[in-house]
């Protein structure tokens, strides 16, 4: 049975940013992967237990990690 990612990044919204949510919380905005780590680290994951583009782990909507910016 496949379980869904824990942590689901959005599609950039008008400002550029991307919700970030885990375990069907909404943690933050981010504008940066590294702020998509910062907002993990804050709600209990440590750094380095997981790799940003692990798709078991993280699902980025709307383009990987290295999406950013204002949406197209």
């Amino acid at each position: 049975m496949e379980t869904e990612p824990r942590i689901v990044v959005y599609p950039p919204d008008d400002s550029g940013g991307r919700r970030v949510r885990a375990d069907g919380e909404i943690l933050g905005m981010a504008y940066t992967a590294q702020e998509v780590e910062e907002i993990l680290h804050r709600a209990g994951l440590e750094t380095g237990s997981y790799d940003i583009e692990d798709p078991t782990m993280i699902e980025w909507r709307g383009g990987g990690p290295e999406e950013w910016g204002l949406p197209g």
